[in-house]
């Protein structure tokens, strides 16, 4: 769910009184909320691969994509990584249960990203329940993750991250079977919970099966969209 924080839906919105979703204490519903989370937000530009914050930096603000495209990682202490969550416009994310992040976030292409203060933003109810109605579509969107890591084939993986990307990722208006990469070979793998060999090898095979045609790197088209969709019958 793509959900816009604005002035509107924050008057629109129904307060839930002592809502309490990210905070312990009682909350502010009235307008002056409100109006402090829009007022005090800010929006900062970022280039492809920069990181907008470290796992482990203080949460002191909530997060929404305004344009562009965000990885959520978490690395081990070996170094690997995982990317656990894309993210595209309206999507919040950098809420915390505690005072730091659980994850880091960095673009995937240029991005805009609005910052609220999570100290107005733990005040106002009519915000919470934004973020609230946000965080259960994404928990949903995190089920149907563990479902393809833990029961997909490498070739399903792929599958499926394709025909998620032709779905809901912006692809060529003109043409909807065409599907622009914002990650490389590797952040997929670190997405999908493969090597990069075994994602490139799935691409090829994928291709020699006249199922897509990888017209440049980062620019693959689906020439057969119900074998792609066979392939990723399990989800």
């Amino acid at each position: 769910m793509n959900t816009v924080i604005d002035r509107s839906l924050l008057q629109g919105a129904t307060p839930l009184g002592e809502c309490g979703v990210f905070t312990h204490g009682g909350s502010d519903t009235g307008p002056d909320a409100n109006e402090a989370v829009i007022r005090t937000a800010s929006v900062c530009r970022y280039g492809q691969h920069e990181t907008i914050f470290f796992e482990g930096d203080q949460a002191q603000t909530v997060c929404q994509v305004v344009e562009g495209a965000v990885m959520l990682y978490k690395l081990l202490p070996d170094g690997r990584r995982q990317v656990v969550e894309l993210l595209g416009p309206g999507d919040v994310f950098g809420f915390a249960r505690g005072e730091f992040r659980d994850s880091a976030a960095e673009t995937l292409s240029a991005t805009r990203v609005r910052f609220y203060d999570r100290g107005h933003a733990q005040k106002s109810c009519s915000f919470q329940r934004i973020l609230a109605n946000q965080m259960l579509s994404q928990l949903e969107a995190m089920h149907d993750h563990a479902m393809l890591l833990g029961r997909m084939s490498a070739m399903e993986r792929v599958a499926r991250y394709l025909l998620k990307l032709a779905g809901h990722v912006s692809g060529d208006v003109d043409e909807p079977s065409v599907i622009r990469l914002a990650m490389t070979r590797q952040e997929i793998a670190d997405y999908l919970g493969l090597t990069i060999e075994t994602v490139s090898r799935s691409f090829s095979e994928l291709r020699r099966r006249g199922v897509i045609v990888l017209e440049k790197q980062d620019r693959v088209r689906i020439a057969n969209q119900r074998a792609m969709e066979d392939l990723a019958i399990a989800c």
